[in-house]
């Protein structure tokens, strides 16, 4: 077949778009042509990883961007028990599956979420597809200028995960209740924002702007969220950015080996840590055990004391130390949990924000992990959790397990031909 010109979509955040990058590479080396789309000053991270950016709009900050518009309602805040604003909330907590909660969910997000972080990248981004014409456009879930642009340019789309699928379990109970609604009571503010802007382009509203046409998801089957139709499952490869390997990190070490890390998102963007490092390293001290531990820069002067058995460093090649360790403690991200459940490595999850709780909850049923709120973990509970993870056999069988079905996934490679099949499929054929 022709090569496929295929444009990647996402907004200026590493957790969202380096996912993506391994599934890229699989397209480049099948024979098509890969650009990815995003904002100027994110063009640095694209190039890095030796694909071709295309910076459009002008720039932002998306966590200082969202928390800015979240803090203009005094009762607009994450919930703790799930980490998921509404209407997000409803697909894990079923009592809140109604419609006045669902309604209510999509207004806020859409005026205070999806709104100020797709209107920088619309038009040039609409202005860029029609011009060089992508056959395919895969956008990450956030990124709600890929399906504005694809509708506009005539491209097949979907949707590329970088999370369990709250946005995918949340519209199909949206759209179960509006089939329920009287006729003249089926308000959709999702649906009538990114319609207005198809109809601006010559379009007209469909489910697919919301969802894709399908949907590649890098969790595996026992993690993911069931029944969604257009699911394509995709094996996770892990890719953190420009690496160094050191060589303490050639061999495993003597001593069983616990990593603790928390991603690269909050201190990007000058949040800090939802965890509370001291004390994990506290919990820590005194074990059997060497920590490896990668704290930035930026938050080191906040740690009192460093136990003896510790090592801090602030980055490390995330996949490299996961072959090497026992244990992974860290903050419930997604492409940390998939790395490290790659090797197989038990898990403590301390998870806070957005879907990190609904995955912690979900590794631990799954078996091969254990899961304590962030804002719940004690020095005690930590220390009683790390010692029941490298003691009990049950949690490496289960580990395995869970590698095992991971291994079975399709690779990017392999997803290439379904890739190609969809695009033919639903590409317009009058553009």
């Amino acid at each position: 077949m022709s090569p496929l010109r295929v444009l990647l979509v996402a907004n200026p955040e590493k957790a969202h778009v380096l996912p993506m990058f391994p599934l890229a590479w699989a397209l480049r080396t099948a024979g098509h042509d890969v650009r990815v789309a995003c904002t100027p000053w994110f063009a640095d991270v694209v190039t890095q990883a030796g694909l071709t950016a295309v910076p459009v709009g002008r720039d932002y900050d998306l966590w200082k961007l969202l928390d800015r518009s979240m803090h203009t309602l005094p009762d607009w805040s994450y919930r703790p028990e799930y980490g998921l604003p509404a209407p997000y909330d409803a697909a894990h907590e079923p009592d809140r599956a109604t419609w006045e909660h669902l309604t209510e969910g999509y207004e806020r997000i859409v005026s205070l979420w999806h709104k100020p972080a797709s209107f920088p990248m619309i038009a040039d981004l609409v202005r860029f597809a029609r011009q060089w014409g992508p056959d395919l456009i895969l956008w990450e879930p956030l990124a709600m200028a890929g399906p504005i642009a694809a509708e506009a340019c005539g491209a097949a789309h979907g949707r590329l995960l970088w999370s369990v699928d709250v946005f995918g379990a949340t519209r199909r109970q949206f759209l179960r209740l509006k089939e329920q609604r009287p006729e003249g009571e089926r308000g959709d503010p999702l649906a009538d924002w990114l319609g207005g802007y198809a109809r601006m382009y010559g379009g007209e509203f469909s489910e697919s702007m919301v969802t894709g046409r399908f949907t590649v998801d890098q969790l595996p089957a026992s993690l993911a969220t069931d029944g969604l139709p257009g699911r394509l499952p995709l094996r996770f490869v892990p890719y953190g950015g420009p690496a160094v390997l050191p060589k303490w990190l050639w061999t495993r070490p003597e001593r069983p080996r616990v990593a603790l890390t928390m991603g690269l998102s909050s201190t990007d963007h000058d949040a800090g840590y939802a965890i509370d490092v001291q004390g994990v390293l506290d919990a820590l001290d005194g074990l059997d055990v060497e920590i490896v531990a990668t704290v930035a820069d930026a938050e080191r002067h906040k740690l009192a004391r460093v136990p003896a058995n510790a090592r801090l460093v602030p980055y490390v090649p995330l996949h490299d130390l996961a072959r090497t360790c026992d244990l992974a403690i860290h903050h419930g991200g997604f492409g940390t949990f998939l790395t490290f459940a790659r090797h197989p490595v038990p898990q403590l999850l301390l998870p806070w924000d957005f879907d990190g709780p609904v995955l912690g909850r979900r590794a631990a049923e799954q078996g091969g992990s254990l899961a304590i709120r962030a804002d719940e973990a004690t020095a005690e509970s930590v220390r009683a959790a790390v010692l029941r993870l490298l003691t009990e056999p049950a949690f490496k069988e289960r580990a395995t397990a869970l590698r095992d079905e991971i291994d079975a996934t399709p690779s990017p490679n392999e997803l290439v031909p379904r890739l190609e099949e969809l695009t033919a499929a639903h590409r317009s054929t009058t553009r």
